[in-house]
């Protein structure tokens, strides 16, 4: 299954967040979040099983810094 995920760093955690499915895990590193939220993306099927899921990931991902007025 493939899915996609998104890491972001909010000191002193990294954040990895599962677009598709909403699943959110944290770790101290990119590698610890990473197996984190795959644990956590393997509980959710686990429990709603693997048709609850959207079939493939997201397809392109565009990243980019979004500035707003304060």
């Amino acid at each position: 299954m493939r899915l996609t995920a998104v890491i972001t760093k909010e000191d002193p955690w990294y954040i990895a967040h599962c677009v598709e499915l909403g699943v959110v895990s944290q770790g101290q590193t990119v590698e610890q979040a990473q197996a984190n939220l795959r644990e956590a993306v393997e509980l959710y099927v686990e429990s709603f099983g693997a048709e609850e899921v959207p079939s493939g990931g997201t397809g392109e991902v565009i990243s980019y810094p979004l500035e707003v007025a304060s």
